[in-house]
């Protein structure tokens, strides 16, 4: 949004009310996107991401969208989290899931049966391939933006969506879920693979 961008500028130059007014429309999704992995924790990094963002809004050089800066902030404090394994230990997130490194998973993720399941089924994944998924289907970032995310190029992103997806389609198989809601991730299980993300 080029409304962002003048809000950075603002908040560089130091208007206070412009940095709350940007924090401020992407505090709820920043906090989502913790409270569906960490809970009980979702407070603690919310914060810690802004403050990141507060201290490093003059690095922000616009080769992204203000969005994907901050989910990427965002990102990297989970993953510094996750890195500190239950017991203070570190731990490889690529083959580590969510449920073996969050001490009291999740009890609220959600009213659906279903999407509570998958959500369940995502935390079986690999951190990083639960990451791509959600950044995409719930954030509604494309195939683009993760590839500035992750620094990696759309076409790997596809070939790493494709995947995921059927990472977690083989774990809701194994749980017995059908596969019928109607958010973005339960649709797109439902629909042939193809490398098509945006």
């Amino acid at each position: 949004m080029n409304d962002d961008l003048a809000l950075l500028t603002r908040w560089r130059d130091g208007d206070q009310r412009a940095g709350e007014a940007l924090c401020a429309r992407y505090f709820d999704a920043i906090y989502r996107f913790f409270e569906y992995k960490i809970p009980e924790e979702a407070d603690d990094l919310t914060q810690q991401t802004f403050l990141a963002c507060m201290r490093a809004r003059s690095q922000f050089r616009g080769q992204s969208t203000f969005r994907t800066y901050l989910y990427s902030i965002a990102r990297n404090e989970l993953l510094m989290r996750l890195r500190r394994g239950p017991k203070g230990e570190r731990v490889d997130l690529d083959v580590s899931s969510l449920d073996e490194l969050v001490s009291s998973p999740s009890k609220k993720l959600g009213q659906q049966q279903e999407l509570a399941q998958i959500r369940a089924a995502l935390h079986k994944l690999p951190v990083e391939q639960a990451l791509l998924l959600e950044f995409h289907y719930w954030h509604d970032l494309d195939a683009a933006e993760l590839a500035e995310l992750l620094e990696s190029t759309p076409g790997t992103i596809r070939v790493r969506l494709l995947r995921a997806r059927r990472a977690l389609r083989a774990k809701l198989v194994e749980a017995g879920v059908a596969g019928t809601g109607s958010d973005p991730l339960s649709v797109s299980l439902r629909e042939p693979d193809d490398d098509s993300d945006r």
